[in-house]
């Protein structure tokens, strides 16, 4: 195929999207709009590796600069698109140029949710999304005595983990009763909300911010809802994102908290496609409790779906089934996910919580659906292969420490 791809985002959907448009024939000019003008970088490192000091910007790119030039891939950095005219088949820039496109390709991830309680604009407030966002973090971690860390979600968690590293107190505060209560289920939340008082974190479950304080237009604390006042010098905000589909709603695609595409990465234009945090898909497998749209934020996620979309472009249409998963580094403690849990799933443990090494199997209507680990990679591996695989496995035998999973794997490829 001809013409000209022309990808909006430089990020792991946009960088993968590029080079699966490439290797599936895809044999005009192929340009990716970065709004930063950095080369495209990983960004699960910001909150963990990188904010501790651990990791240098060089080592999170996604691709060598040379990668590029080989794959005749043009990545135009510090540009930013401002609107998609579908009819004339451009993209417009904002400094009012145009860019013509024969395909198109929506990789524009996400922006975080930031608070909107008095005090909210107070110097001294941090989110993390990028690089730019983790630097800054990482001074003001250099001089802070005490962190007041908004949200118990994984990004609060990992950044709250990553500051006692830097010998930083911490407060986390969660409006809901427990830790990551709408992807984990009560066992995996009460064992890591014991993971992180035993590194000395101050965790108030329930409480809401009412107002951010200050002194001198510099934050100082925290009031909450029930008028406790928690003093701080530094406070982060992770309390969620919101898909970047503004230009593909203002050009008129569908959208739904997200760009809605199907099961190639197709909008609802189908010379564009969307990939990674910014889109969301209908749940066409039955596989999340109630089925729907589901928007899934994973580097995961966003690569295979990347790569099926570039190609489907390409001219090769294929379609994005593989199952999400997920990881999480807090303290020494390694949390590894996949598949579609739900709040009414049958869970068997497996391992010791105790030891620090376990799983959870989810099951629903007698069939596995998904596998929480926490220092249990060779469960994590075993388990990925079985949902891939379709593999029929009991909620008994899941239990049995005494089981070879791997032998039900092996059963299923033969």
């Amino acid at each position: 195929m001809t013409g000209r791809l022309v990808v909006v985002g430089a990020s792991y959907a946009g960088t993968q999207l590029a080079f699966s448009a490439r290797d599936h024939g895809f044999a005009g000019e192929v340009v990716i709009l970065g709004e930063e003008a950095r080369m495209p970088y990983q960004r699960p490192p910001l909150s963990k590796a990188y904010l501790q000091g651990k990791m240098a910007p060089p080592a999170m790119l996604l691709r060598a600069e040379a990668a590029f030039r080989r794959a005749a891939i043009e990545l135009r950095l510090g540009e930013r698109a401002v609107a998609i005219d579908r009819d004339a088949r451009e993209v417009v820039l904002a400094d009012g140029r145009r860019l013509g496109y024969t395909k198109l390709a929506l990789t524009t991830g996400a922006r975080v949710r930031r608070l909107s309680v008095p005090g909210h604009d107070l110097a001294g407030i941090h989110h993390l999304r990028d690089l730019g966002d983790a630097d800054g973090l990482a001074v003001a971690a250099a001089t802070a005595r005490r962190a007041v860390v908004v949200g118990g979600g994984f990004i609060g968690l990992e950044v709250a983990a990553s500051l006692r590293a830097l010998g930083v107190e911490v407060v986390v505060v969660e409006p809901l009763d427990r830790l990551l209560k709408r992807c984990f289920p009560p066992l995996l939340s009460d064992w890591t909300l014991a993971l992180h008082r035993r590194h000395g974190v101050d965790v108030r479950l329930g409480a809401s911010v009412a107002a951010i304080l200050g002194n001198a237009g510099r934050v100082c604390g925290v009031r909450l809802g029930g008028g406790e006042e928690i003093a701080g010098d530094l406070v982060v905000v992770g309390v969620g994102v919101e898909a970047n589909d503004e230009l593909a709603r203002e050009a008129g695609l569908r959208t739904d908290r997200g760009i809605v595409v199907d099961a190639h990465g197709l909008t609802s234009d189908p010379s564009i496609a969307a990939a990674g945090d910014c889109a969301v898909r209908f749940d066409l497998e039955g596989a999340q409790p109630g089925g729907g749209l589901i928007r899934i934020q994973s580097v995961q996620n966003a690569t295979e779906q990347a790569r099926a979309a570039g190609a489907t472009l390409a001219g090769m249409p294929t379609q994005h089934h593989a199952q999400p998963w997920f990881w999480s580094d807090q303290y020494d403690a390694k949390f590894q996910m996949v598949g579609h849990s739900g709040p009414d799933d049958e869970i068997v443990l497996r391992g010791d919580p105790e030891r620090g090494k376990f799983s959870l199997f989810h099951f629903r209507d007698g069939r596995l659906v998904a596998v929480d680990s926490v220092g249990a990679v060779r469960d994590h591996m075993t388990a990925r292969k079985l949902l891939a695989n379709g593999t029929e496995l009991a909620a008994h035998q899941a239990g049995d420490a005494g089981i070879e999973l791997e032998s039900f794997c092996s059963a299923a490829s033969r």
